[in-house]
């Protein structure tokens, strides 16, 4: 439920409604599920998830998938660029 007007509800793959990231064993690339209609990158996680090549984090985190060896997709790093920008 978002807590603030600014959120929206983002539809996340069947299993995967409590995750926040989403890692391509193929590629080694994260994705972060709340970014993806603004990247729209719905059609690349749908992919992932036909494939059954992807992998989750415990914890959820993108330090925990970076520790993994996986690299934030370009989305992520300009939400990270963005929040820099404002914050």
């Amino acid at each position: 439920m978002p807590t603030s007007p600014e959120e929206v509800e983002v539809a996340r793959p069947a299993r995967f409604e409590s995750y926040r990231y989403l890692g391509d064993k193929r590629t080694q690339v994260v994705y972060d599920l709340d970014l993806t209609d603004d990247a729209g990158l719905a059609d690349v996680i749908d992919e992932l998830m036909r494939s059954e090549q992807f992998a989750a984090f415990a914890p959820d985190t993108l330090f925990e998938a970076r520790n993994r060896g996986y690299r934030p997709h370009r989305s992520i790093r300009a939400a990270e660029a963005s929040e820099g920008a404002v914050g």
